[in-house]
């Protein structure tokens, strides 16, 4: 059975990424992408459908032992697990190298003290725990074949197979290093070349140790922000910049309920405000290489933009349903693929044009190309944006006037007004300070609520929405504004679950609600940031670092977040690690650092 989502460590190598247990179990890894077929699926099924468990030896019908301890070797990916048994203590150590050529998957052994029986049970499963693949030996390497994959393990400890499983149990002892590696590559080629883990270990370490290195924030959240970076640049598909949302699909918002969705993507929201935090902490490198993945995806059709897209830039995400598979804790469906592709969500082109003023803030090197297409797209918005949309939460209802979106339309025209103010770029200057100046009277006239002092989720509509805080981080009006403090009031108290954390909207239950789905959802923690950072803003600063302390404590033990936080079962939920939790994460820090807002 699978863990709680927040009992699973993260490795990657900024290709694919794997999700550890605290029982050293692998229960999720795509090969050779995020957005691969699983090779180990036992996170949303069972160990049927795929997994790989190092750790002591257990009795027959025993459970499998939890580590005593884990942590990340220092400023890096590297999981470091530990166990005390009553026969000694062992560490695994589980790391991903970051590659140019084919995947790899280390985990190395080491006897700590007495004598440690240890085993290893790998089960391959492909497509998802579809397929059994053909396991055979090569000389002294074991190989498991299906279609056009192939994984390769290589271990200096002797394997046996057994119920459609690969064993291996050995012993270890002080200084004692036993490694084991899976390769990845496609079945038609040759013989890889046989892994190097020591090697390979102190590659991986020396990149990360190098890569942090680069962050520009020193202030007094500096562990969560770091570690926050180096999940978000593990999120990071190396070979063409673009950052998926999540490496996981279908883990769920509500134990047991539906709203399961595949997030391997690369969101234009969400890489944008990554980008945006990369750059505001150092990384600039980041950011270029992402306005070149979105220069290729866009490409010369910014009237058909997509709010999602493949990590290389892909169109097609179509959404299927797995199932052969349970899901998470029976939450399903499990999905594949990703139907809110084809919305029109008008917020995103805000977040982009926001992305592009930003990288231009802090020097990145001018791209004429992508001058051209922050032009087109305020073309685009000049004609469209007045229109109703579903919305910056994807909504599968009715499209309606969402104010966020407005309010973003409003943020893509100011930052291009900017741009041309600075001689960035040419444009039609005064007539889009007019169309500016239009959004702006149009969303204080239908979207604000006179007689609740609050702005409201759509036109006309009585709902709140906890987007609604951008509006003075966006600098749609002053934090002092009567109607800011009015709508951050509202949201807290009527948007706030019993433990203080912040709802997207209010949901449904049973019923088809705003967003065309049955089931409710837990706390969003980005929201939960946002509302920090908004009391920051009017004034209310103790309370927002109070607020900020206690979504730090939600973090797992390796300093990592899901989605949401579901606030009756005191777990995270929804797909892990998310990097629309990170990123606000990150903002809030450095916004209360400026602020000198934090404890001694």
């Amino acid at each position: 059975m699978a863990g709680r989502i927040e009992d699973y460590g993260l490795i990657g190598d900024t290709q694919t990424a794997a999700l550890v247990g605290r029982d050293g179990s692998v229960d999720w890894l795509c090969l050779p992408r995020f957005d691969s077929h699983a090779i180990f699926a036992g996170l949303l099924g069972t160990e049927e459908h795929g997994f790989w468990r190092i750790g002591p030896a257990q009795g027959a019908g025993e459970e499998p032992a939890r580590a005593t301890r884990r942590r990340y070797k220092g400023d890096s990916l590297i999981l470091e697990s530990e166990w005390d048994t009553p026969r000694g203590t062992v560490r695994v150590t589980d790391f991903m190298p970051p590659r140019e050529g084919a995947p790899q998957l280390i985990r190395i052994v080491e006897g700590v003290s007495g004598r440690v029986p240890m085993r290893s049970a790998l089960r391959m499963r492909f497509s998802y725990g579809w397929v059994v693949p053909w396991v055979h030996r090569v000389g002294e390497r074991t190989v498991a074949v299906a279609g056009p994959d192939s994984v390769w393990l290589d271990t200096t400890a002797e394997t046996y197979g057994e119920n459609l499983t690969t064993y291996s149990d050995f012993t270890v002892a002080p200084g004692d290093r036993v490694a084991l590696t899976i390769s990845w590559q496609p079945s038609h080629r040759e013989v890889p070349p046989l892994p190097e883990p020591e090697e390979s270990l102190a590659a991986t370490e020396e990149f990360w140790r190098e890569w942090v290195t680069h962050c520009t924030y020193h202030g007094p959240y500096r562990e969560a922000v770091v570690r926050s970076l180096i999940t978000l640049k593990a999120l990071t598909y190396g070979p063409t910049g673009g950052i998926v949302a999540a490496p996981t699909t279908s883990l769920p918002e509500e134990i047991g309920g539906s709203r399961n969705w595949d997030y391997r993507f690369t969101w234009l929201r969400d890489a944008a405000i990554t980008l945006s935090s990369l750059l505001r902490t150092g990384y600039r490198e980041e950011a270029r290489a992402w306005r070149e993945w979105l220069l290729r995806a866009v490409a010369g059709d910014p009237q058909n933009l997509q709010i999602m897209y493949g990590i290389a830039g892909e169109r097609e995400l179509g959404e299927t349903e797995l199932e052969w598979l349970p899901g998470y804790e029976n939450s399903s469906p499990v999905r594949i693929g990703n139907g809110a592709a084809g919305q029109l969500q008008l917020d995103v082109y805000g977040e982009v044009t926001e992305a592009l003023h930003l990288a231009h803030m802090t020097g990145l090197a001018r791209n004429d190309h992508a001058n051209l297409l922050l032009l087109k797209l305020i073309a685009y918005l000049e004609d469209h944006w007045n229109e109703p949309d579903e919305g910056i939460w994807e909504v599968r209802g009715p499209r309606r006037h969402f104010v966020h979106s407005k309010v973003m339309a409003w943020v893509a025209v100011d930052r291009a007004v900017k741009l041309i103010e600075s001689g960035e770029v040419d444009g039609p200057l005064e007539r889009w300070r007019e169309l500016r100046d239009e959004i702006h009277r149009a969303v204080c006239e239908h979207g604000y609520d006179a007689e609740r002092n609050t702005f409201t989720q759509s036109y006309g509509s009585r709902e709140l929405d906890a987007s609604l805080l951008l509006i003075p981080q966006m600098g749609f009006l002053p934090p002092d504004d009567k109607r800011v403090i009015g709508t951050v009031e509202a949201i807290q108290r009527e948007l706030s679950t019993p433990d203080g954390f912040i709802l997207r909207y209010p949901t449904s239950g049973d019923e088809e609600g705003v967003d065309g789905l049955v089931g409710d959802e837990g706390a969003f923690l980005a929201c939960s940031f946002w509302m920090a950072d908004d009391l920051a803003m009017i004034g209310r600063v103790d309370e927002a670092r109070k607020l900020f302390e206690r979504l730090l404590a939600l973090r797992n033990d390796l300093g990592l977040l899901a989605e949401e936080w579901d606030s009756r079962l005191q777990r995270q939920v929804g797909n892990f690690p998310q990097a629309f939790s990170h990123v606000p994460l990150i903002d809030t820090a450095l916004r209360l650092t400026a602020s000198g807002a934090y404890g001694g």
